[in-house]
């Protein structure tokens, strides 16, 4: 069996700066919520911080199914992540390991109460619909055109 986190979802990944952790609780209640602070630990797990999710955190101990998404919100592809996910707290011995990753990107503007150890199962491409309805109109250029104009945004060509 080959890594789920290929290269092709790490460049995805690492080009993302948000993704959303879909958990359910022990009544099978969804709850998506937003993340910005997430790294590729190795092939096959994906750690990220909790900084504000005590209701992941709480979803993730009594359901460790998760579903973890990341778009390019202006090419509209990305993966999405399904897999397990454990909570990792400071007091843990493993903790270290897995959010030093995270430190960097958090700095000191955010606290890191815990981390998510998301073991990855699959990792299964996500596209907008116009790539599929419409495959010979449709590149990522266009997309990215198309969501300039709607986001009413510039594309700086020096970045």
């Amino acid at each position: 069996m080959s890594d789920p986190i290929t290269t092709e979802v790490r460049e995805s990944v690492e080009r993302s700066v948000l993704c959303w952790l879909a958990t359910s609780d022990e009544n099978g209640q969804p709850n998506v919520s937003p993340k910005e602070v997430f790294a590729v630990a190795d092939s096959q797990n994906i750690v990220v911080a909790n900084i504000a999710s005590p209701r992941s955190a709480k979803n993730i101990m009594v359901n460790q199914k998760i579903c973890l998404s990341f778009i390019d919100i202006f090419v509209q592809k990305g993966f999405k992540i399904i897999g397990t996910a454990t909570e990792l707290k400071p007091s843990e011995p493993e903790y270290s390991r897995w959010v030093d990753p995270l430190l960097a990107m958090a700095g000191d503007r955010y606290p890191i109460y815990s981390v998510f150890v998301v073991r990855t199962i699959a990792a299964k491409p996500i596209v907008a619909p116009s790539y599929r309805l419409y495959p010979s109109e449709t590149t990522e250029e266009s997309q990215i055109q198309s969501a300039l104009r709607t986001y009413g945004v510039t594309q700086d060509k020096d970045a």
